[in-house]
């Protein structure tokens, strides 16, 4: 369930987080699920066993994940729903490079917006029945 682009610009790292996030939010992994550990994920997508430890450190600093040793890796039981401020600033510094991109691109308002609601239904719809 964790795809990532080794050519891509985004580092890996953030690649692994985003895709973690992802999981959650589509409901693909719920609160108490084990998720691979960090030899396991860097083998299942050939990375450095360093740069996967790298994603889920920053993923139990933000309290998506908690390691309980000698256990396991888990969804954490309550995903904060609220960003620190730090993080906020720095996620909307980043949307407002991806609005201006649109914007450069011809995009009007109105399609900017219909974009980000298009993109908020994709993260926040439910697995498909299987």
């Amino acid at each position: 369930m964790i795809r990532i682009d080794a050519s891509g610009e985004k580092p890996i790292y953030e690649q692994i987080i985003d895709a973690v996030k992802e999981n959650v939010l589509k409901g693909y992994w719920n609160a108490g699920d084990a998720i691979p550990s960090v030899r396991k994920l860097a083998f299942d997508l050939k990375i450095t066993p360093n740069t996967a430890a790298k994603a889920y450190q920053e993923l139990e600093r933000q309290k998506v994940i908690v390691t309980i040793r000698g256990k396991g890796t888990f969804i954490a039981r309550h995903v904060p729903k609220k960003p620190d401020e730090e993080r906020e600033a720095r996620v909307r510094g980043m949307m407002k490079n991806q609005i201006m991109e649109l914007v450069y691109m011809g995009y009007s308002r109105e399609q900017v917006l219909e974009t980000a609601a298009e993109l908020y239904e994709e993260l926040k719809a439910q697995p498909d029945a299987e």
